[in-house]
């Protein structure tokens, strides 16, 4: 399967490369054909870059320097980069622009990838999905936090959790909502443990980073604690019956959701669900208004 990438001001692009192609990648991280379960993997033919707030020339100059020694080649013209591809991979740091070159990509008869979040506001994740619809495009978004095994076994072990907690970081965003961009991490994994159904957020913010309530109409409560500078991520699930706490391991986070990514580009349904990805993207908008506001924010989904 060949693949091309859409955006290169994140270091994905580099990440999911090298597990895929790179000579000397560790070989516990590598995603090939037998780890995947398939006669054959998938491999990188083309690559897009354009600058961003989040990535100058220069960053990107050693990127492309990066991707060309793995056999990539990168090129500023969108027509280029996705003709030949079997599927496409969208790593665009600024989810402002999601919108814009999703559209641009959706009616191409390829599966995608949108890297997280799925979009900066509600609306435009909404306007995603439409158009996805629209276009009879196969695609999902999400980050990587979702896939780690600790997480999972949690979510395995307590069924129907009415108390969902997760911690993790709150980087610093170039452009637009630190919240949006870098809060998705912790956001999903509590969104992943709880399930959908969120009516209203309440962000406390400070000097540390920010709490993040969701409540649910139906006594459930998810609580996000987002860290700045410390850059761990864990939480608990909790139920009537039994209550787990994990530390997620992120030693493996790119390449068990490059796994993810392969197997749904080969035909596999969505691990992700749109409705997933688009409550996540409602959880963060409403956190940011919240937090400016200083009142609790309706989901609006």
């Amino acid at each position: 399967m060949k693949l091309s990438f859409v955006g290169m001001d994140s270091s994905h692009s580099i990440e999911f490369t090298r597990r895929l192609m790179a000579p000397d990648c560790p070989a516990d991280q590598k995603v090939t054909g037998p780890v995947l379960s398939l006669s054959k993997g998938a491999t990188v033919i083309k690559a897009m870059r354009f600058e961003t707030p989040f990535q100058d020339k220069e960053g990107l100059d050693a990127r492309q320097n990066q991707m060309e020694e793995w056999g990539v080649k990168v090129t500023l013209r969108l027509d280029e980069a996705v003709n030949g591809c079997d599927a496409i991979m969208m790593c665009i740091n600024d989810p402002s622009l999601h919108l814009d070159y999703f559209k641009k990509i959706a009616g191409l008869g390829k599966p995608i990838f949108l890297d997280k979040p799925l979009a900066d506001t509600t609306a435009n994740a909404k306007a995603i999905i439409d158009h996805a619809a629209d276009m009879k495009t196969r695609f999902f978004s999400s980050s990587s936090l979702r896939f780690v095994p600790q997480l999972i076994d949690a979510c395995k072990a307590v069924e129907n959790p009415t108390l969902v907690s997760t911690f993790g970081a709150l980087g610093s965003a170039m452009a637009g909502s630190s919240i949006v961009w870098y809060g998705v991490h912790a956001v999903e994994m509590m969104q992943r443990a709880i399930g959908r159904g969120a009516k209203s957020v309440k962000t406390d913010a400070d000097a540390t980073g920010a709490v993040v309530v969701a409540h649910y109409d139906d006594g459930r409560r998810g609580v996000v604690e987002l860290c700045s500078g410390a850059w761990h991520y864990g939480g608990s699930v909790r139920g009537k019956n039994a209550a787990v706490s994990f530390t997620a391991d992120t030693s493996r986070l790119y390449s068990d959701q490059l796994i993810e990514i392969i197997k749904f580009f080969k035909g596999g349904e969505p691990p992700v669900a749109p409705e997933d990805a688009l409550e996540v993207t409602a959880l963060l908008d409403a956190a940011q208004r919240s937090a400016d506001s200083g009142k609790p924010e309706a989901t609006g989904v």
